[in-house]
């Protein structure tokens, strides 16, 4: 286990993408656990799924006295200067990002405008918080994505594994992070740690996602496409495991210290967040309609097989996602272990809710 060498209590926190299903979440989790803690939030409320979700998480955070919220977009250098200038953060979260690898396929240019540009101006804006002999930030956590793995054979996906064939833009944004990360580690001393996150779900999760899209597909009376024929496999990952395992890797930065040449040795790591337990996309679905029946979301004789199809898997896709979290047991002493029933469970509750509020 690694020792704290972070602490939380009285610092201010900057979360990009404040908004999103991660960022909310962790700003939540902050505010109710660290003592004195100040949360700003940057976010740009796009389009790219109903901007009312959004909101709603937002509304939770907005009456705290502790929370800052920006609404602008990381992509903007000038806002985010700004941002840094006018808060000083301590500890930078970046969950800003365009998501998605299908979307990635026909809208390019969003990935690139934040999840290059974008996270290349947190880099700068971190490397100057040094200025003048400024403490600066003492620790850079950033997203990363299992979609770096691609087609890998290996499985479970380990962070030794190479990862230089990515099969969408997507995960060669995501890829980039982590080399841009790395490189400001080495020449800046900028200690950051990347997160590769495992297809995370939850209650007021991402409508894109196929938990998600499924449930309203069904609520509608569509039918579901089930691709690879049902034969993928998704490592899922609940929302509460994620916002744990990140709050317990924000407390540690990588060391700064020097090599036999007396340069800095990058401080930088890089972890998986995973369940570690893939599960069947077949399988998954079953428990999904069985707590939306439960939450009764769908009705009790609702004709599933009618409202089924198996298809080919989709470009950009992968078979298996699979997480190895030995590093981040060994380090951190946590392991992701919600069980999907249960965390599947917590989403068709609130789900229930969800619908009779959008009626």
């Amino acid at each position: 286990m690694l020792d704290r060498n972070v602490s939380l209590a009285g610092k201010t926190v900057l979360v990009t993408g404040a908004a999103g299903f991660i960022g909310s979440n962790l700003a939540k989790r902050l505010l109710e656990d660290a003592a004195g803690v100040k949360v700003v939030g940057i976010d740009n409320l796009n389009d790219y799924y109903d901007v009312r979700l959004k909101e709603e998480r937002l509304k939770e955070l907005a009456g705290q006295e502790a929370f800052a919220f920006v609404r602008g977009d990381i992509a903007d250098k000038a806002t985010v200067d700004h941002l840094f200038q006018a808060y000083r953060p301590q500890i930078v979260v970046n969950l800003a990002a365009q998501a998605g690898v299908r979307y990635s396929i026909s809208h390019p240019d969003a990935y690139v405008a934040s999840n290059l540009v974008g996270f290349y101006n947190i880099l700068e804006a971190c490397r100057h918080s040094y200025d003048g002999g400024q403490a600066g930030v003492e620790h850079l956590v950033y997203a990363s994505s299992s979609s770096v793995y691609g087609s890998n054979k290996k499985v479970p996906y380990s962070t030794d594994d190479k990862v230089d064939n990515p099969v969408s833009l997507y995960a060669a944004t995501k890829k980039s992070n982590e080399l841009m990360a790395h490189a400001y580690a080495k020449l800046y001393n900028i200690p950051s740690t990347g997160l590769r996150f495992f297809t995370v779900y939850g209650p007021a999760g991402r409508p894109d996602m196929a938990y998600f899209g499924f449930t309203d597909k069904l609520v509608r009376g569509e039918t579901i496409k089930i691709f690879n024929y049902g034969h993928c496999q998704r490592d899922f990952t609940y929302i509460d495991d994620i916002v744990e395992g990140v709050v317990r890797v924000m407390q540690h930065a990588p060391e700064r210290r020097n090599g036999e040449d007396g340069l800095p040795v990058p401080p930088y790591k890089v972890y998986n967040i995973g369940n570690n337990h893939p599960e069947n996309l077949l399988d998954f679905v079953t428990i999904l309609q069985e707590e939306l029946l439960r939450a009764g979301v769908l009705p009790p004789d609702y004709d599933f097989e009618a409202h089924k199809e198996l298809v080919p898997m989709q470009p950009g896709d992968v078979p298996v996602t699979y997480a190895d979290t030995t590093p981040l047991e060994e380090d951190f002493g946590f392991k992701p272990a919600t069980p999907l029933r249960e965390g599947l469970r917590k989403f068709a509750e609130w789900y229930a809710g969800y619908l009779t509020n959008r009626e």
